[in-house]
C-alpha cells in the first residue's frame, strides 16, 4: 500500500534581527498588537493547512515565545519548535532532521519576518514545482544598481536581467534533504543556494508578490500594517 506523502513548512525565525534594532529580534516586534511572527504563522498555515509547520527559534527565545503565546492565547496554529543553529542554513538543517525522507512530499522554507505571504502566491509555487527540483518566488528589481569593484570604483548593472528573491521557496522534499547533507557555506543566503551547490540547478522562478516584504527596518512595520488593514489585521 502506497504511503501518503507528508508536506512541511519550515519557518525560520532564529535570527537576531540586528539591522532592525530594538530589544527584540524583528520577528517578535509588534504588529497589530502582537508579535509579527504570529501573523506569519497564521498565513503560512492558511496557505497549506495540511502541512506540518516546523518553527525554528534560537534557544534564548524559546521561553519568551512560549510565554507570549500563553499570554495572548495563541493556539490557532500547531507547530513543532526546533532549536536554531549558528546560521540560517544550519537552522534549516536542524528542522530537516525531523523530516522522514521515506514519506516526505514537498518542503517549503519561509522567513519568519515575511508576514504577507498569501495563498495565491503559494498556489503558483506548488503549481510550478511540477517537473523541477524547486520553485523560487521573485520580483523585478526597480532601483538602479551598481557593482562596487575591489578598487572602490563602480559600474552600472542591467537591472532587467535581475530579480529579487523572496520566500517561501518550495522544493522536492527528498532533494532538499539530500542537498543539506553537504557542507554549509557562509555564502548560502537562502535554500536555493544550497540546492544549486548540491547540483540541483533546475530551479524555477515564478512571480512573487511586491507586498511580500521582509521586515528589516522599523519603518517596514508601517508598510505591512497598511497592507493588512484591507484584509483585517493579522488574518490569513
Amino acid at each position: 500500500m502506497k504511503q501518503e506523502k507528508k508536506n512541511y513548512i519550515v519557518v525560520v525565525a532564529a535570527g537576531s534581527g540586528s539591522r532592525y534594532g530594538g530589544d527584540l529580534p524583528k520577528q517578535f516586534c509588534g504588529l497589530c498588537g502582537r508579535p509579527l511572527l504570529m501573523t506569519t504563522l497564521e498565513r503560512v498555515h492558511g496557505c497549506a493547512p495540511e502541512a506540518e509547520v516546523l518553527l525554528v527559534l534560537s534557544g534564548g527565545m524559546m521561553g519568551y515565545w512560549r510565554d507570549v503565546c500563553a499570554d495572548l492565547g495563541f493556539e490557532g496554529v500547531r507547530v513543532t519548535v526546533v532549536d536554531g543553529g549558528a546560521s540560517r542554513a544550519e537552522s534549516v538543517r536542524n528542522a530537516l532532521r525531523l523530516v522522514d525522507p521515506l514519506t516526505v512530499g514537498w518542503i517549503a522554507v519561509h522567513d519568519g519576518a515575511r508576514p504577507m505571504v498569501d495563498g495565491v502566491m503559494f498556489g503558483r509555487l506548488l503549481e510550478g514545482l511540477e517537473g523541477c527540483s524547486g520553485v523560487i518566488p521573485a520580483v523585478a528589481v526597480t532601483d538602479s544598481l551598481r557593482v562596487v569593484e575591489a578598487d572602490g570604483s563602480s559600474r552600472s548593472v542591467d537591472r532587467s536581467r535581475l530579480r529579487a528573491v523572496q520566500t517561501p521557496q518550495v522544493f522536492d522534499g527528498v532533494r532538499l534533504l539530500r542537498a543539506n547533507e553537504g557542507e554549509l557555506l557562509e555564502t548560502f543566503t537562502d535554500d536555493a543556494s544550497v540546492m544549486e551547490a548540491a547540483g540541483y540547478c533546475d530551479l524555477r522562478l515564478v512571480d512573487g508578490d511586491p507586498r511580500n516584504i521582509k521586515v528589516t527596518n522599523p519603518g517596514d512595520i508601517a508598510i505591512v500594517e497598511m497592507y493588512l488593514s484591507a484584509e483585517g489585521c493579522g488574518q490569513a
